[in-house]
């Protein structure tokens, strides 16, 4: 019987000390993004092109008959661009 306690008591110490290093790392986990979104804010994006070049007619046409033919004509174009 005693060899039972020394398990329950050893197996206790081993789980509150893993329960204890997790919130620690938890925590220090927040106050290092608190810390580095307080003194190094993320950079802005550099500045988008005004007017960017259209779509030509003859793709925008194949861009939308290809929806609808996809949708069976229940589906409509609203807006097309070019990603990165």
């Amino acid at each position: 019987m005693e060899n039972l306690n020394i398990a329950l008591l050893l197996m206790m110490v081993g789980m509150a000390t893993v329960f204890s290093i997790l919130l620690i790392v938890i925590y220090l986990g927040k106050a290092m993004i608190a810390l580095v979104n307080k003194y190094a804010p993320e950079e802005t994006a550099a500045a988008k092109k005004e007017g960017a070049a259209p779509i030509p007619a003859n793709i925008m046409a194949a861009i939308s008959a290809a929806v609808a033919v996809v949708t069976h004509d229940k589906g409509k174009v609203t807006k097309v661009e070019k990603l990165r």
